[in-house]
Order: C-alpha cells, then sequence, then structure tokens
C-alpha cells in the first residue's frame, strides 16, 4: 500500500506500526496520542514544523528497507 501525506495517521500506523519508530525519530513523539490519530500526516507535519515530504521519504525508505 502507497503511503500519502493526505492519510491519517491511524491509516499509516495501520499499514505498519512500526512506522511509529519513523515518525518519533522526526521528532512526532506524541504518535499514540488519540487526537494525532485522526489527522493527516500533512497536517500532523505543520503543527510540528516539519517538511511533510521529506517525512514521507524517510517512511517510504523505512518500508522499502524492511520490505527487501
Amino acid at each position: 500500500m502507497e503511503i500519502t501525506k493526505e492519510m491519517t495517521m491511524g491509516q499509516i500506523l495501520g499499514v505498519d506500526p512500526d512506522i511509529a519508530f519513523v515518525l518519533m525519530d522526526c521528532g512526532m513523539h506524541c504518535v499514540g496520542c488519540p487526537s494525532s490519530i485522526g489527522e493527516s500526516l500533512a497536517d500532523a507535519c505543520v503543527v510540528h514544523g516539519l517538511e511533510a515530504d521529506e517525512v514521507l521519504d524517510r517512511i517510504q525508505s523505512f518500508l522499502k528497507e524492511k520490505n527487501k
């Protein structure tokens, strides 16, 4: 499944719960917060002052490496 910036954090973590480690490494330490689960990746990045494309690239790289 392809991850997009429009997906909610809950949807993204549903693809692979280990993505939480990537998000936390980017500075999103509230990944488990109930309110964050309904936010899109793009919205969560804005709140945390992160570039959504960079976070998305890290997620995709993580999944690519994991699925080798």
